[in-house]
């Protein structure tokens, strides 16, 4: 898959950034000293980290070298490293992990999850947020376009690519043996956008990604097109004219059991 791209990505900065600060809030840390935010980014998730506390040792890890530009010409006091959160393991136990839109592109969270565990001190927390909208239309609808003759030999291996993650209830399982507290909730964010268009510019960065790339030059935009009348027909315009997306996501706060 190419790399990504930073300045899409924060074409819609508002929406993002707004799980970030929600996330962060039910962190109750007074002095973390080591920090890592796992699948940074461009940083939007490691400034808050960075602001609320200036004398930790905070790195960001990242997959992309594009997005790990960015970050480190936007918070120089702040480390950046290329790596994968999928075999990412520190140097020593960590005080905060810290992970935003990122770990919904990792499979078998059910050996994941309590491998982030353990690399946190006894203390630790690790929060994260995912995005949990494989069944929202924006991305049903992706899939639904993606079998159509026209493109099903070329997106056979991204259809279904995506793991869908965990239920709430399977989440608090899988943290609760290895903490002393966990806190799972979910929230449907609903962003009014301009237009179908602007949703699909939206997931075109994220979600929409795969299957562009799976795509030869001549058949995106035509995948795009037929896309984007399906996002018209499942988002009609409320009365000022804008689109209701609708955005749920999964976040969760885990203490581990000292």
């Amino acid at each position: 898959m190419a790399d990504w791209n930073p300045a899409l990505y924060a074409r819609f900065s508002d929406e993002r950034d707004r799980p970030i600060a929600d996330l962060l809030a039910r962190v109750d840390f007074d002095a973390p000293k080591r920090i890592v935010d796992l699948g940074c980014g461009a940083g939007a998730s490691t400034a808050p980290l960075v602001a609320r506390w200036p004398q930790a040792d905070v790195l960001g890890i990242d997959t992309s070298p594009a997005m790990l530009d960015k970050a480190r010409e936007r918070l120089p006091a702040a480390r950046f490293e290329e790596a994968d959160a999928a075999n990412w393991a520190p140097e020593a136990p960590v005080d905060l992990i810290f992970s935003n839109a990122a770990l919904q592109w990792l499979s078998d969270h059910e050996t994941l999850l309590p491998r982030l565990m353990g690399h946190l001190a006894p203390g630790g927390v690790l929060a994260v947020q995912m995005p949990d909208n494989l069944d929202e239309p924006s991305h049903a609808r992706m899939r639904d376009v993606a079998r159509r003759p026209a493109f099903a030999a070329a997106l056979a291996d991204v259809v279904d690519s995506r793991t869908r993650i965990s239920s709430i209830e399977k989440t608090y399982d899988l943290l609760a043996p290895l903490s002393a507290r966990v806190d799972v909730w979910r929230t449907t964010y609903v962003h009014p956008l301009a237009g179908p268009e602007a949703i699909v510019e939206m997931v075109a960065s994220t979600g929409l990604r795969p299957f562009l790339d799976a795509l030869d030059e001549a058949a995106r935009p035509a995948f795009r097109a037929e896309y984007q009348a399906e996002i018209a027909a499942a988002y009609p315009r409320a009365v000022d004219g804008r689109v209701l997306f609708r955005f749920p996501r999964l976040f969760f706060v885990a203490v581990r059991a000292a």
